[in-house]
């Protein structure tokens, strides 16, 4: 397992490319919804242990909103969705077409936003995913969890087992028309052992 997080720079931009395919896809599907232009860059894709992925979006209590899906098909694992909390406020003004501040609580009209706006992430990068490899990849229905970023990602880290601690990391920056401020989030993909090397197989460049 400590070759994953030593992977070539050709193999990170095969990832990346793969990233910024489905970041494309969820753009235009996001726009959409919302009727503003949406840009979703990848500025980062790489292999990291679950603890370090927690480090990156602060102290361990730091409130996090997680949309979590299992990922079936070929490949089998799970996909979650980060964001900070003052992020998942603000996508939620932008997606139920507030002004800017307004969302001060997530009730059932904004937990349903993040949810479907996980599931727009995750089914677009899994898609990417499965016509890069050839395989078919079905998301589940998805489920959302607001705690501090240690818990959701400890919670996530104990439902796999010990030997399923690396996962994809795809930093993911949201530029919204007529907003000044740029969200970001991660996008995780936690795939079981098998499906971990098939990708790793996939992208592999000799």
């Amino acid at each position: 397992m400590e070759d994953l997080q030593n992977i070539s720079e050709l193999e990170r931009d095969a990832l990346r490319e793969v990233a910024n395919i489905g970041a494309g896809h969820a753009a235009t599907a996001l726009s959409q919804m919302t009727g503003r232009t949406i840009m979703i860059d990848v500025p980062e894709v790489n292999v990291r242990r679950l603890e370090e992925v927690a480090e990156l979006l602060g102290p361990p209590d730091t409130v996090v909103a997680g949309v979590l899906m299992h990922m079936m098909g070929d490949l089998t694992g799970r996909t979650m969705v980060v964001m900070l909390e003052p992020s998942a406020r603000h996508l939620c003004d932008i997606l139920l077409r507030r002004a800017p501040g307004s969302t001060t609580s997530f009730g059932e009209m904004e937990q349903s936003s993040l949810k479907e706006t996980g599931n727009i992430l995750s089914s677009a990068y899994l898609n990417a995913l499965s016509d890069f490899m050839g395989m078919m990849l079905v998301p589940s229905i998805p489920s959302l969890v607001l705690d501090f970023a240690g818990a959701v990602l400890t919670t996530t880290y104990l439902s796999f087992g010990q030997e399923r601690d690396m996962v994809f990391c795809v930093d993911t920056a949201f530029r919204v028309e007529g907003s000044s401020e740029s969200l970001r989030g991660e996008f995780l993909l936690l795939p079981d052992m098998a499906s971990l090397h098939a990708i790793l197989d996939a992208i592999r460049i000799d």
